[in-house]
């Protein structure tokens, strides 16, 4: 079976991760190696590392020493473990979110970044909960979000993130700097750069002191320093340093000596993994059969990842430094299919509408058992993704071996609006949701017809939550496709518009337009209202607990 693996960690030479268990419910354990190389679970039925911060959560814990804190998913309190100790809770109100932790031990304290379902819509600010469980401090305040709260090395400053509404994350956000004062508030806060044209993410503190971040302002993710007169780029490429934040904690990149950076970057939604002269800007390549890496921790001389190649799924694996030698820590699945069956896609690049070029990975029929006949050509599922700024890669995936081990091909789709090929690639769905993600999945499909690699009779489409609703709209809207799956698809963008949450509250502004004034856009774009013209065999999954579709 399939048990998910996630978000590593490197505390004094011990990788952590989260280890999904079926099993138990579905439940996230901490977990660690275990004597012989196994696996040591950490945290104990019932309790959950999840936090649903944003709804989308990530983040969940953090560990120093033999402490582990995390947020526990059933009643959102922030507990810490010790060794084999009974756990202590650090909050008391279940009414309190917290995820994207980080130590400030000279002030014996976790900073945390908080979202209050009190009253009224959810308050998000910055605080320090004491570790004695004493209580909390509230530190920032006033913005609607924040993220990444990073102590230097000295543990005398501090940097975060903010943004506000009508920004996403990936849109514009600011970097802010501050001391502590000798009560741990915080004076002297300023901002020193972004804002809502700037994306920056994961500001790192480099051993000397000096601040790293990861900015979009050339066009793409890449590392820049902090000096007196502003950002400086490290080593500028047309290459991803950074992913959306979608959700907390996500790292790219981190020190592996005083001038001397691991990080993993994406071109055309592959990655490399990188070793950087900081001083020179030189950066050169250390191989590895990663071509997905989705997070990256440094510390030691090794780099652990989370990470998969096409014949590999997800996996924790740790890379040594000096070699390149990889281990592979845990698997999401151990039982796997024969080689001889498995389809290993190849990165394409095809047509568009409106002379747009589209990108994705497809995935030939493969089955050693059977030979298709030389007339025959294969029936094709297209795969939209989530996001709808998200990705598809090419690690692998059972589900799409499953299709493909039995005579489909398969194209997963990194429709305009994608991550991976820079922020111009990105912003190709502002005001066109349903329109350029659609028009690129009905070309990638026509495109394979006219390479005769499948049968235009035998075309089908499928995706999740915003991939759902390019199920729809691409059924709707087009006759290209003969069967759709929508899982927990958007099939009425006002009801969107009126019930998502807070942090996606204002993203239909960019997607498709402000609401209510233009609300006929809503109506003509939402497959709801087109339902009549579903000509096709299409199922749909809907979770009864999901707040944001």
């Amino acid at each position: 079976g399939v048990r998910p693996v996630s978000t590593p960690r490197l505390v004094d030479g011990r990788v952590l991760w989260l280890q999904g268990l079926p099993e138990e419910g579905g439940r996230l354990a901490i977990a660690t190696t275990g004597a012989g190389g196994g696996r040591r679970i950490l945290t104990a039925a019932p309790f959950n590392a999840r936090s649903r911060v944003h709804e989308y959560g990530g983040g969940a814990y953090a560990a120093a020493g033999d402490t582990i804190w995390f947020s526990n998913h059933a009643d959102n309190l922030v507990l810490a473990i010790t060794g084999d100790a009974e756990p202590v809770a650090l909050t008391s109100d279940s009414r309190q979110r917290h995820a994207d932790f980080e130590l400030d031990a000279r002030h014996r304290r976790l900073i945390a970044v908080r979202e209050d379902h009190g009253a009224g819509e959810p308050r998000n600010t910055l605080v320090a909960l004491a570790l004695d469980g004493s209580g909390a401090t509230t530190l920032a305040e006033g913005a609607d979000f924040y993220a990444s709260a990073r102590v230097s090395p000295e543990g005398r400053r501090v940097a975060w993130l903010s943004w506000n509404h009508p920004q996403m994350p990936w849109q514009g956000t600011e970097l802010w700097l501050a001391a502590f004062a000798d009560d741990g508030s915080l004076i002297h806060a300023s901002r020193r750069a972004g804002g809502p044209a700037e994306s920056l993410c994961q500001p790192v503190w480099a051993p000397d002191g000096k601040l790293y971040v990861v900015s979009d302002r050339s066009g793409w993710w890449n590392l820049y320093r902090l000096e007196v007169d502003g950002l400086v780029p490290v080593c500028p490429m047309p290459a991803e340093f950074g992913m959306p934040q979608w959700v907390f904690g996500q790292s790219s990149y981190g020190f592996a000596g005083p001038d001397e950076i691991i990080a993993t970057c994406r071109e055309n939604a592959i990655s490399r993994l990188l070793r950087i002269d900081t001083r020179s800007g030189i950066a050169t390549t250390i191989p590895t059969p990663f071509e997905d890496i989705v997070e990256l921790r440094v510390a030691g001389g090794v780099a652990v990842v989370e990470a998969g190649t096409p014949t590999m799924p997800t996996c924790i694996a740790q890379v040594l430094l000096a070699d390149g030698a990889v281990t592979v820590l845990a698997r999401s699945a151990e039982e796997l299919p024969d080689g001889a069956d498995l389809s290993v896609p190849r990165a394409v690049s095809y047509p568009s509408a409106s002379g747009r070029t589209a990108h994705a990975f497809h995935y030939p029929p493969r089955n050693a058992g059977f030979r298709v006949p030389d007339d025959e050509r294969p029936p094709l599922i297209v795969i939209g993704h989530g996001g709808p700024t998200g990705m598809a890669s090419n690690t692998l995936k059972l589900a799409t071996q499953f299709w493909t081990s039995r005579g489909f091909a398969v194209l997963d789709v990194n429709y305009g609006g994608s991550t991976g090929f820079g922020r111009k690639y990105r912003e190709l769905l502002s005001g066109q949701w349903g329109v350029v993600d659609v028009e690129d999945c009905v070309a990638g499909a026509r495109w394979l017809v006219a390479q005769g690699l499948a049968d235009a009779d035998r075309l089908a489409i499928r995706g999740g939550s915003a991939g759902g609703y390019t199920t729809l709209a691409a059924l709707a809207f087009h006759d290209v496709f003969k069967a759709g799956a929508s899982y927990y698809g958007v099939g009425d963008l006002r009801a969107l518009d009126a019930e998502t949450h807070k942090f996606e509250s204002r993203y239909n502004n960019d997607l498709l337009a402000p609401f209510p004034e233009r609300e006929r856009l809503y109506d003509e774009r939402s497959p709801i209202n087109a339902a009549d013209r579903l000509s096709c065999p299409v199922i749909f999954f809907q979770g009864l607990d999901d707040k944001v579709v």
